[in-house]
């Protein structure tokens, strides 16, 4: 895969050059201000369950936190006593915690939640994390690819 377009002015990296983006300087601490302790946690063990994929890079941004390999996968806006989540999922995935599904493309689809509490953090989302990651590095396009060219012999 091609290297990371750096942004000048932010220093956030893009997997497309001249990605369009709101350059952010917010600060994580600013997302956590006025916000039950029980959210923190609930973040802070989000964090730790996307780490068990591999490196991650989380992104304070104006609105939202999101996580990032390649690609933004992941993003989190901390209310006051929950969290609203998505995951990028390259496919569509059921599970009666989506409050929505959104199609942008048969390998992009967003799947919204809302946690409430560090033990939501389960198994299940721990899976979902998991398979945006794959989103994250962009593999469900290399697969994508591989799956499309024709086979030797055939």
């Amino acid at each position: 895969m091609k290297p990371l377009w750096i942004c000048p002015t932010c220093g956030r990296g893009f997997a497309n050059l001249n990605q369009t983006h709101s350059c952010s300087d917010v600060r994580l601490e600013e997302h956590f201000a006025g916000r039950d302790p029980h959210v923190i946690a609930t973040f802070h063990a989000l964090v730790e369950a996307a780490k068990k994929s591999g490196p991650v890079t989380v992104l304070p941004e104006k609105t939202r936190i999101a996580f990032q390999v390649r690609m933004s996968y992941a993003a989190f806006t901390l209310r006051t006593h929950w969290i609203d989540g998505h995951v990028v999922l390259a496919r569509r995935l059921e599970s009666p915690r989506f409050r929505r599904i959104e199609f942008f493309s048969p390998r992009n689809q967003l799947h919204a939640f809302r946690l409430h509490k560090p033990s939501e953090v389960d198994a299940e989302v721990v899976r979902w994390l998991a398979e945006a990651y794959l989103v994250g590095e962009q593999k469900h396009l290399t697969e994508a690819r591989r799956s499309a060219r024709p086979r030797q012999g055939s």
